[in-house]
């Protein structure tokens, strides 16, 4: 008799990257696509001046985050990305946290990625041309000041 399934562990099959959720402080927004969820150590290279081995050793130094990118499609009326990026005053501009999940098929968190002190350093996507069939998207880059991970 062929395996249908309901028995079989949870961890058996790594979850699907195409069901998650975005929420900007206390509003959830839907997206098409998110990247940029990276972080790197910068290396840090050091020599003591009479060291007998002749090559650096390296350490880790400060982290970096990548600046993450969020696409959706473009509705009547919404104007949300441009509404925060024209706060943008002389060094000013409201942060805000913004929170990606990855959702099971229970449409539970199981994966959450934190961005403290976001704001929007970049929008684009209008790309229009009279021969296209596809949908009108544009997309925000946003900076942060740290990521958090959690495991639900």
């Amino acid at each position: 008799m062929a395996e249908d399934g309901s028995t079989q562990s949870a961890n058996i099959w790594p979850l699907p990257k195409f069901h998650f959720q975005v929420k900007w402080g206390d509003q959830e927004m839907s997206f098409q696509e998110v990247t940029g969820l990276d972080a790197q150590s910068e290396e840090i290279k050091y020599r003591v001046g009479n060291s007998p081995i002749y090559s650096v050793i390296k350490m880790p130094g400060l982290i970096k985050y990548s600046n993450v990118t969020m696409k959706k499609g473009i509705f009547k009326g919404d104007n949300k990305f441009w509404e925060w990026f024209s706060q943008i005053k002389q060094n000013t501009i409201k942060r805000i946290d913004i929170t990606i999940s990855l959702l099971d098929e229970t449409s539970a968190p199981t994966m959450v990625w934190t961005l403290k002190n976001a704001w929007p350093t970049k929008i684009s996507g209008y790309e229009l041309k009279a021969e296209g069939n596809e949908v009108a998207v544009e997309s925000i880059e946003i900076v942060h000041e740290g990521m958090t991970i959690a495991n639900s």
